[in-house]
């Protein structure tokens, strides 16, 4: 039986995409000796936090829960003998939250500036995505397979052979980052001079570089 003769090409596609969403992380974190009362003050900063998007026209149900998490924790000491040993220090509670929003400055400085005046203080970061994520990614897909298609059509040419059936197509289904960011953690303070209503804000983020790659065998005629 003759062996089927092969090419086997790995197509990449590239996009630059202006990014049209803006979302703030938000990290709460605190520590409390007694394990119900470290829940009690995670859903109480959790609150004082809707309540800061509440007043600039957010829904509760906007500000979403990413991770949740409730530990023990332990410290390191030494004795007057120099033996070292855990000490219990309480639970720390640690909570991720999300909030998003389309960009626009101005909208984002009124949010920072209210949730540096709510009554906690979470640390954040800030970063720019897409609205419509499936349609970048099946783009991506698109532009990786014509770009196999071109290469091995210019393979086969140089070759003097034809480009037959498709065989298989390999995907490793990675997901491809879809966002840009332009601050690094930071922590938000509260404000003290209640008549700040809103930070100057004039971020222009990048655009998102966006990379997917497929793998096509074809069989040659």
């Amino acid at each position: 039986m003759e062996k089927k003769r092969i090419i086997r090409v790995t197509g990449t596609g590239l996009l630059r995409l202006k990014p049209d969403l803006c979302c703030v992380n938000l990290n709460l974190s605190g520590v409390e000796k007694d394990y119900a009362a470290a829940l009690e003050r995670a859903a109480k900063d959790s609150a004082a936090l809707g309540a800061a998007i509440a007043s600039l026209g957010f829904s509760r149900e906007d500000l979403k829960t990413l991770d949740f998490a409730v530990d023990a924790e332990y410290e390191s000491v030494q004795d007057d003998k120099g033996r070292w040993r855990q000490e219990f220090k309480g639970y720390r509670f640690r909570q991720n939250l999300k909030l998003e929003f389309p960009v626009d400055n101005a909208l984002l400085g009124r949010t920072l500036a209210a949730l540096a005046a709510a009554p906690v203080d979470p640390e954040f970061h800030l970063s720019y995505g897409l609205r419509d994520r499936e349609a970048a990614k099946a783009e991506l897909i698109e532009a990786a397979v014509q770009d196999a298609l071109r290469k091995a059509e210019k393979l086969a040419a140089a070759a003097g052979v034809k480009l037959g059936a498709l065989l298989r197509m390999d995907y490793a289904m990675a997901e491809p980052v879809l966002e840009t960011r332009p601050m690094a953690k930071a922590m938000l303070r509260g404000a003290n001079d209640a008549a700040v209503e809103s930070f100057a804000m004039d971020i222009n983020p990048e655009d998102i570089r966006a990379e997917d790659t497929v793998t096509i065998t074809w069989e040659m005629d």
